[in-house]
């Protein structure tokens, strides 16, 4: 039987090692499509000599997008920015992009595309973020109908930028902040299960054209993620709320950074649950049992308690 290929574009990011990685172990041969390639070799020995190969693609280039997708039979698109800013606004990379690569992979003829969204992606979302994501979906729908889509909440695992970021500043700071009291609920996913479940999408034809929303097995305010949170790293800090008047205008100026940690649209997503709505299938459908944050926070945050410097983990 012929060798399997599939397209991962931004397969060198948080979730994408994951799923290249399971991919590899069901004989696929991999392709990871991403800007630079050079920061995708970390890659390779995650299969076998030859099966993972990264390749240069921007969802900007419309040529390098038909090119990493030439010959392939399914085209994954991990590609996401949490704060669009010029070239990379949300429209360019969330819509525009995400709608290059299901035209490139339908024109390549893939039988099978799935596209990462993010749970809460609403055509009437306050936030930009929530809207790019919901008009991306209907851009890669309006092309190839038959695309899976993957809506996760919050995604945890070692090289999470959620928890880490925060246990890196529970590291120097007596308190951290509450933004609305804490009160918001996340239900967050385990990146594994994140990646389980876009490989059950991707393998199996019965979950073709199908919206999956993605969370793990219980509900948590944000004030209860932080307690976990400083449980896990063994610290004891401030919890200080933040009332949303005061945060906008620590977000508004904290945006403008090159790398702002909360911009204005994040904060408008901060003002809505990030919970399963229960009206769409999700780890149950795809055969996948969720697994609990608990089981996972405490081992890599260990670091932190030890007052080192984390080190990022490869996939496993």
């Amino acid at each position: 039987m012929a060798a399997r290929i599939v397209t991962v574009f931004g397969g060198s990011g948080f979730i994408g090692r994951y799923l290249v990685q399971r991919l590899a172990r069901h004989g696929w041969i991999v392709r990871v499509a991403v800007r630079r390639p050079d920061r995708a070799l970390f890659l390779k020995p995650m299969g076998a000599v030859g099966q993972i190969t990264p390749v240069a693609a921007s969802l900007r280039h419309e040529g390098s997008v038909a090119a990493a997708v030439a010959g392939a039979d399914a085209v994954v698109n991990l590609v996401g920015v949490l704060h669009g800013r010029g070239a990379n606004s949300f429209a360019a990379i969330h819509v525009e992009g995400a709608a290059r690569v299901a035209q490139a992979a339908r024109a390549a003829g893939a039988k099978t595309f799935v596209q990462m969204s993010a749970l809460g992606a609403d055509p009437d979302s306050p936030a930009e973020y929530g809207r790019s994501k919901a008009a991306g979906e209907r851009e890669v729908r309006e092309v190839f109908a038959a695309a899976s889509v993957a809506r996760p909440s919050i995604v945890f695992g070692p090289e999470d930028d959620f928890f880490n970021r925060f246990a890196a500043m529970a590291r120097l700071s007596p308190a951290l902040p509450l933004i609305g009291g804490g009160r918001m609920r996340f239900q967050p996913i385990y990146v594994g299960d994140v990646a389980d479940a876009a490989a059950a999408a991707l393998e199996n034809p019965g979950f073709a054209g199908q919206t999956f929303e993605l969370a793990g097995p219980r509900i948590y305010t944000f004030k209860e993620l932080m307690e976990l949170l400083l449980a896990a790293i063994g610290r004891r800090r401030l919890l200080l709320p933040v009332p949303f008047p005061v945060a906008t205008i620590q977000a508004a100026i904290l945006g403008l950074l090159p790398h702002p940690p909360l911009t204005l649209d994040q904060l408008r997503l901060l003002k809505t649950d990030n919970v399963l709505t229960g009206k769409l299938p999700g780890l149950t459908e795809l055969g996948i049992q969720p697994t609990g944050l608990e089981a996972i926070l405490p081992s890599y945050l260990e670091t932190y308690r030890r007052g080192g410097h984390f080190a990022r983990a490869e996939a496993s």
